[in-house]
């Protein structure tokens, strides 16, 4: 490792599972201090005690202010700072055509997927323009970006962070803060098992499960994996991106690219065979 962090101090929202959890691994070994926040005590816990010292885990629900609240304080008081806040936590949102989806299962979706974002940048904010430095990094998506991609629902809630993560740059960045958004393409977790009801152990079980069902969906022949965004995270953690301002990083193989070259060409294919065989007719 490369020690790219060294010195600094993160926090890391929905930090006990799939890109959360490697987020964190990753950070500690490039040097940084980590609170880990989340709602998974024991899961927590664990990843913290394992990765020593300058890691801890506080039992946090991003939809509620006052543990967004004590979570940037809790590390402030812990680590004497904050130079890094990755506003990461997410839950599946329900599937379904517009006029299915129940009003309360709406609310609950955008109160973690947006209002956590929200809430974090909110009182993150403070600390950071005090020291006149830090970097906030939100996770968005290719459904953000482009429909068709998740359910309305969670498509909504990524392009509001997405836009989020612009309009508060522009304030933040003021003050020397640099705010940021990562949008993964197909990337195998665990989040697909939970989007299919089943239980968060049995969910990372489905992650070999769906790299092979990703693997040719984007130009880039294999599904992305949970490193591939915790090292973007990295980048927008470090020194290496002090100028990097307000943008959306998509990480996504080439997914939102365009179509792929192979499928166009068969469709090209087909289309002047058909041109010929009817010409011949």
């Amino acid at each position: 490792m490369s020690g790219q962090l060294e010195g600094k101090v993160a926090i890391v929202t929905g930090g006990t599972s799939g890109i959360g959890r490697r987020t964190v691994e990753i950070f500690a070994e490039e040097g940084a201090s980590v609170l880990i926040a989340a709602r998974r005590e024991k899961d927590g816990r664990g990843l913290a005690d394992g990765l020593g010292e300058k890691v801890d885990f506080l039992k946090t629900d991003v939809s509620l202010e006052s543990d967004v609240k004590r979570m940037i304080d809790y590390a402030v008081d812990r680590f004497g700072k904050l130079d890094c806040l990755f506003n990461n936590a997410g839950v599946p949102a329900t599937h379904g055509g517009i006029a299915s989806i129940p009003f309360e299962d709406y609310e609950y979706a955008m109160s973690v997927l947006l209002g956590g974002v929200f809430l974090g940048m909110k009182h993150a904010a403070p600390v950071m323009s005090a020291q006149n430095s830090g970097s906030i990094i939100n996770t968005g998506s290719v459904a953000g970006i482009l429909a068709g991609y998740s359910s309305i629902v969670y498509s909504a809630a990524k392009a509001a962070v997405i836009h989020l993560t612009r309009v508060v740059a522009m304030e933040l960045g003021e003050s020397n803060v640099r705010v940021n958004c990562i949008s993964p393409g197909g990337i195998a977790t665990g989040i697909f098992g939970k989007a299919a009801g089943l239980p968060p152990d049995q969910a990372e079980k489905t992650t070999e499960l769906m790299k092979q069902a990703l693997a040719d969906i984007q130009p880039i022949r294999r599904a992305g994996i949970v490193d591939d965004i915790a090292r973007a995270a990295v980048f927008l953690a470090s020194d290496e991106s002090t100028f990097i301002n307000g943008h959306n990083l998509v990480v996504d193989g080439g997914l939102t690219g365009g179509r792929l070259w192979s499928v166009q060409q068969e469709g090209l294919n087909a289309m002047l065979q058909a041109l010929s065989d009817a010409a011949k007719s």
